[in-house]
Protein backbone atom coordinates (compact mmCIF):
# COMPACT_ATOMS: atom_id res chain seq x y z
CA UNK A 1 0.00 0.00 0.00
CA UNK A 2 1.07 3.42 -0.94
CA UNK A 3 2.00 5.87 2.16
CA UNK A 4 -1.32 7.83 2.72
CA UNK A 5 0.85 11.23 2.92
CA UNK A 6 2.12 10.59 -1.28
CA UNK A 7 -1.45 9.82 -2.56
CA UNK A 8 -3.12 12.46 -0.36
CA UNK A 9 -0.44 15.35 -1.98
CA UNK A 10 -1.30 13.52 -5.75
CA UNK A 11 -5.07 13.90 -4.73
CA UNK A 12 -4.33 17.40 -3.88
CA UNK A 13 -2.80 18.12 -7.15
CA UNK A 14 -5.37 16.37 -9.21
CA UNK A 15 -7.97 18.56 -7.56
CA UNK A 16 -6.01 21.48 -8.13
CA UNK A 17 -5.59 20.27 -12.12
CA UNK A 18 -9.20 19.40 -12.52
CA UNK A 19 -11.53 22.01 -10.71
CA UNK A 20 -12.74 19.02 -7.92
CA UNK A 21 -13.67 20.56 -4.80
CA UNK A 22 -11.97 19.33 -1.84
CA UNK A 23 -12.19 20.98 2.06
CA UNK A 24 -9.98 23.80 1.52
CA UNK A 25 -7.22 23.99 3.78
CA UNK A 26 -8.96 26.39 6.42
CA UNK A 27 -11.30 23.76 6.80
CA UNK A 28 -9.83 20.74 6.69
CA UNK A 29 -7.82 20.93 10.10
CA UNK A 30 -10.99 21.40 11.86
CA UNK A 31 -12.54 18.25 10.45
CA UNK A 32 -9.19 16.40 11.01
CA UNK A 33 -9.61 17.59 14.71
CA UNK A 34 -13.26 16.98 15.25
CA UNK A 35 -12.75 13.53 13.98
CA UNK A 36 -9.33 12.63 16.57
CA UNK A 37 -11.89 13.94 19.27
CA UNK A 38 -14.50 11.74 18.40
CA UNK A 39 -13.02 8.50 17.35
CA UNK A 40 -15.96 7.18 15.17
CA UNK A 41 -16.46 3.70 14.57
CA UNK A 42 -19.07 4.63 11.96
CA UNK A 43 -19.11 7.19 9.60
CA UNK A 44 -21.29 8.45 7.00
CA UNK A 45 -20.04 10.88 4.56
CA UNK A 46 -22.50 12.84 1.86
CA UNK A 47 -20.02 13.62 -1.10
CA UNK A 48 -17.12 11.62 -1.90
CA UNK A 49 -15.71 13.82 -4.55
CA UNK A 50 -12.38 11.69 -5.39
CA UNK A 51 -12.25 10.14 -2.23
CA UNK A 52 -9.40 13.04 -0.54
CA UNK A 53 -11.90 13.50 3.00
CA UNK A 54 -12.55 10.24 2.85
CA UNK A 55 -9.72 8.85 3.49
CA UNK A 56 -8.36 11.94 5.86
CA UNK A 57 -11.62 10.67 8.13
CA UNK A 58 -10.21 6.96 7.87
CA UNK A 59 -7.16 8.05 8.96
CA UNK A 60 -8.07 9.68 12.04
CA UNK A 61 -11.00 7.61 13.35
CA UNK A 62 -10.85 4.59 15.29
CA UNK A 63 -9.06 1.59 14.10
CA UNK A 64 -12.36 -0.61 12.88
CA UNK A 65 -13.84 2.41 11.34
CA UNK A 66 -16.74 1.51 8.75
CA UNK A 67 -17.08 4.47 6.07
CA UNK A 68 -20.44 4.97 3.68
CA UNK A 69 -19.88 7.53 1.47
CA UNK A 70 -22.21 8.98 -1.51
CA UNK A 71 -21.33 10.20 -4.54
CA UNK A 72 -23.68 11.36 -7.48
CA UNK A 73 -21.39 10.74 -10.17
CA UNK A 74 -19.99 7.78 -11.74
CA UNK A 75 -16.86 9.13 -12.72
CA UNK A 76 -15.97 11.10 -9.11
CA UNK A 77 -16.91 7.90 -7.52
CA UNK A 78 -14.72 5.92 -9.94
CA UNK A 79 -11.82 8.05 -9.57
CA UNK A 80 -12.37 8.31 -5.61
CA UNK A 81 -12.40 4.42 -6.15
CA UNK A 82 -9.02 3.67 -7.70
CA UNK A 83 -7.57 6.28 -5.39
CA UNK A 84 -8.86 4.37 -2.50
CA UNK A 85 -8.18 0.74 -3.52
CA UNK A 86 -4.32 2.04 -3.42
CA UNK A 87 -4.83 3.09 0.04
CA UNK A 88 -4.66 0.59 3.34
CA UNK A 89 -8.20 1.87 3.91
CA UNK A 90 -9.67 0.23 0.86
CA UNK A 91 -11.77 -2.63 2.83
CA UNK A 92 -12.99 -0.09 5.07
CA UNK A 93 -14.90 2.48 2.47
CA UNK A 94 -17.51 1.82 0.46
CA UNK A 95 -19.00 4.47 -2.40
CA UNK A 96 -22.65 4.46 -3.12
CA UNK A 97 -23.39 6.28 -6.49
CA UNK A 98 -26.51 7.80 -6.67
CA UNK A 99 -28.48 10.76 -5.75
CA UNK A 100 -27.24 11.18 -2.20
CA UNK A 101 -31.27 12.60 -0.82
CA UNK A 102 -32.39 8.91 -2.42
CA UNK A 103 -29.52 6.93 -1.13
CA UNK A 104 -29.99 7.79 2.31
CA UNK A 105 -33.52 6.02 2.40
CA UNK A 106 -31.29 2.91 1.75
CA UNK A 107 -29.06 3.29 4.09
CA UNK A 108 -28.97 0.81 7.46
CA UNK A 109 -27.60 0.78 11.14
CA UNK A 110 -26.62 3.83 12.57
CA UNK A 111 -23.93 6.52 12.75
CA UNK A 112 -21.22 8.02 15.21
CA UNK A 113 -20.16 11.09 12.76
CA UNK A 114 -22.04 12.48 9.74
CA UNK A 115 -19.75 14.65 7.41
CA UNK A 116 -21.83 16.75 4.82
CA UNK A 117 -20.20 18.68 1.90
CA UNK A 118 -21.99 18.18 -1.12
CA UNK A 119 -24.96 20.30 -2.49
CA UNK A 120 -25.42 22.89 -0.68
CA UNK A 121 -28.94 23.88 -1.61
CA UNK A 122 -30.02 20.28 0.05
CA UNK A 123 -28.38 20.74 3.63
CA UNK A 124 -31.54 20.66 5.58
CA UNK A 125 -33.08 17.40 3.01
CA UNK A 126 -29.81 15.82 3.97
CA UNK A 127 -29.84 16.38 7.62
CA UNK A 128 -34.08 15.36 8.05
CA UNK A 129 -32.43 12.10 6.37
CA UNK A 130 -29.87 11.71 8.61
CA UNK A 131 -31.75 12.17 11.67
CA UNK A 132 -32.90 8.31 12.40
CA UNK A 133 -29.51 6.70 11.01
CA UNK A 134 -27.50 9.18 13.99
CA UNK A 135 -26.47 7.26 17.31
CA UNK A 136 -27.59 9.00 20.66
CA UNK A 137 -23.81 10.19 20.75
CA UNK A 138 -23.57 11.01 16.88
CA UNK A 139 -21.55 14.59 15.35
CA UNK A 140 -23.11 15.65 12.43
CA UNK A 141 -19.91 18.47 10.51
CA UNK A 142 -21.36 20.38 7.29
CA UNK A 143 -18.85 21.82 5.20
CA UNK A 144 -19.66 25.38 3.37
CA UNK A 145 -22.27 26.41 5.68
CA UNK A 146 -21.31 30.34 5.63
CA UNK A 147 -20.88 29.95 2.22
CA UNK A 148 -18.75 33.01 0.80
CA UNK A 149 -19.43 35.28 3.83
CA UNK A 150 -23.09 35.30 2.43
CA UNK A 151 -25.48 33.39 4.88
CA UNK A 152 -24.31 36.04 7.96
CA UNK A 153 -25.17 38.76 5.39
CA UNK A 154 -21.34 40.26 5.42
CA UNK A 155 -21.52 40.51 1.95
CA UNK A 156 -24.47 41.16 -0.38
CA UNK A 157 -25.70 38.05 -1.75
CA UNK A 158 -26.28 37.82 -6.12
CA UNK A 159 -29.26 36.61 -7.19
CA UNK A 160 -28.34 33.15 -8.35
CA UNK A 161 -27.11 31.96 -4.77
CA UNK A 162 -30.44 33.80 -3.09
CA UNK A 163 -32.08 29.87 -2.84
CA UNK A 164 -28.46 28.24 -1.53
CA UNK A 165 -28.07 30.78 0.88
CA UNK A 166 -31.71 30.47 2.04
CA UNK A 167 -31.59 26.88 2.67
CA UNK A 168 -27.88 26.82 4.22
CA UNK A 169 -29.32 29.30 6.79
CA UNK A 170 -32.36 26.70 7.13
CA UNK A 171 -29.64 24.28 7.69
CA UNK A 172 -28.13 26.32 10.39
CA UNK A 173 -31.56 27.20 12.41
CA UNK A 174 -32.03 22.99 12.17
CA UNK A 175 -29.16 22.46 14.29
CA UNK A 176 -28.83 25.06 16.60
CA UNK A 177 -32.77 25.98 16.98
CA UNK A 178 -32.67 21.96 18.51
CA UNK A 179 -32.08 21.13 22.21
CA UNK A 180 -31.24 17.66 21.06
CA UNK A 181 -27.57 18.72 19.52
CA UNK A 182 -25.41 21.23 21.15
CA UNK A 183 -24.26 23.06 17.39
CA UNK A 184 -21.15 25.51 17.10
CA UNK A 185 -19.93 27.52 13.80
CA UNK A 186 -17.25 27.83 13.13
CA UNK A 187 -15.83 30.35 10.59
CA UNK A 188 -13.00 28.48 9.48
CA UNK A 189 -12.16 28.05 5.93
CA UNK A 190 -15.85 28.53 4.23
CA UNK A 191 -17.24 27.67 7.48
CA UNK A 192 -18.01 24.69 9.58
CA UNK A 193 -21.26 24.04 11.78
CA UNK A 194 -20.21 21.11 14.05
CA UNK A 195 -23.24 20.03 15.79
CA UNK A 196 -22.89 16.94 19.21
CA UNK A 197 -26.25 15.27 19.76
CA UNK A 198 -26.43 15.32 23.06
CA UNK A 199 -27.06 12.09 25.24
CA UNK A 200 -30.32 12.02 27.52
CA UNK A 201 -28.14 13.05 31.12
CA UNK A 202 -26.34 15.33 29.41
CA UNK A 203 -29.53 17.70 27.67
Amino acid sequence: MEKLEDLIAEMEKYGRENRVPIINEKGMPVLLETVRRKKPHRVLEIGTAIGYSTLLIADAAADDVQIDTLELSDERAETARKYIDRSRYSRNITIHVGDAGESLLRLKGKYDFVFIDAAKGQYPDYFRKVYNLLTDDALVLADNVLFRGYVLGKVECPRRFRTIVKRLREYISLVTDNDEFQTVIREDGDGLAISQRLSGENK
